[in-house]
């Protein structure tokens, strides 16, 4: 197991910005942390009231984001003009080319998520997207997975779960690794215990984590 503390995670501050990159990102370079297997990025943004990201393109890739606080107004050229809300996902596969834009909704409230980045399994896919939100149900929760009943699509082999105390979970992986992101803690994976922003690689085909109700994980199963 290889433990990432939160507070040596990379940071960029814009003002209207204040990120935190687990893996090297825009003017963050770390040669020792450019991601894991099919996991390229982990930012966990926060964007001041009535600011965000302007229109810009993205290709091949699989984008996720998971709002943890505020409201995202979303617009891309596919023509999706949608907010996602706190508790709510959102994937878009870029494919051959898409644009996007990604704003706070409010004037007065910060909006905080997360933004996830998958290597794609294919190129050069039709541009998708998707947004769900997902019951809050204790243990294991699968929000982008291939073939899990009501999950997300992406073209990864990726495969990413929520966790959310109250009970302990386990599970295995085909691809014998596994990557633990805490949004809120303590989480205890093992012996090692995980609090909000640390995260975890578990270089093992079992996982066993747990947590008090309230607290909260993303758990990403790679190959």
């Amino acid at each position: 197991m290889t433990f990432r503390a939160a507070n040596e995670r990379g940071r960029a501050n814009f003002g209207w910005l204040d990120s935190h990159h687990t893996f090297s990102f825009g003017h963050y370079y770390d040669p020792k942390h450019m991601g894991i297997s099919a996991l390229r990025v982990i930012n966990d943004d926060v964007v001041a009231p009535g600011t965000g990201f302007d229109t810009h393109g993205h290709r091949d890739m699989e984008i996720l984001s998971y709002v943890l606080d505020g409201v995202i107004e979303h617009k891309d050229s596919m023509g999706h003009k949608q907010q996602i809300s706190a508790g709510e996902f959102q994937i878009m596969s870029a494919g051959t080319g898409v644009t996007h834009s990604e704003y706070n909704a409010s004037k007065d409230a910060r909006l905080h998520f997360l933004q996830i980045w998958l290597l794609p399994n294919q190129m050069n896919v039709t541009p998708a997207y998707g947004q769900k939100t997902f019951a809050n149900t204790a243990g294991l929760t699968a929000i982008v997975h291939p073939s899990a009943d009501g999950a997300l699509r992406a073209h990864s082999d990726a495969r990413v779960y929520r966790y959310l105390g109250g009970q302990p979970a386990a599970m295995t992986s085909d691809g014998q690794q596994f990557y633990v992101h805490a949004v809120t803690g303590p989480i205890q994976v093992g012996l090692t215990t995980l609090q909000e922003g640390d995260g975890l690689h578990v270089a093992q085909n079992e996982l066993h984590i747990t947590g008090e109700a309230n607290t909260e994980a993303l758990v990403f199963d790679l190959p």
